[in-house]
């Protein structure tokens, strides 16, 4: 097989675990819905360089669907009371998108599961592989993003 369908392969296989929401369920926080953690994960990532705060359409941008569609998961994150409203600090018209207290165990609680879980994954890993494979994997998503 040739790297380019090893990529392909391993990159569906991600996806597909992914879909099943796997790592949620294993969160214990069934509760939530996972597209809804979705918009707080793209809060928690902070706002995009020269910005003050996360706006909607950086929500759906890092989600990859359509601002109509991130307005209404965004409202739905506010309405669940992980994420709140506030007044932009560069144009008073528009508003951006903080986590709450709530928000913020949320998705900490978030981190500490999928770190748990890779951990276990790659419990037999050398510490070297494990760097290897970070640093490879995040100058791969990197390359996705600014594509």
């Amino acid at each position: 097989m040739d790297e380019l369908a090893a990529i392909e392969l391993a990159m569906n296989r991600i996806r597909r675990s992914q879909t099943r929401h796997s790592l949620a369920k294993r969160a214990g926080i069934q509760n939530v819905d996972v597209v809804v953690l979705g918009v707080v994960d793209a809060v928690d990532q902070g706002p995009v360089a020269g910005a003050d705060e996360v706006s909607v359409r950086e929500v759906a941008d890092r989600l990859g669907i359509d601002p109509s569609r991130g307005s209404r998961l965004a409202s739905a994150a506010i309405e669940a009371g992980w994420v709140r409203r506030v007044a932009s600090q560069a144009d008073g018209r528009r508003t951006g998108l903080v986590l709450t207290d709530s928000g913020v165990e949320l998705v900490e609680e978030a981190h500490r599961t999928r770190q748990r879980h890779y951990d276990e994954l790659m419990t037999e890993w050398p510490a070297e592989d494990r760097a290897e494979f970070a640093r490879l994997l995040l100058r791969f998503t990197e390359s996705l993003e600014s594509s």
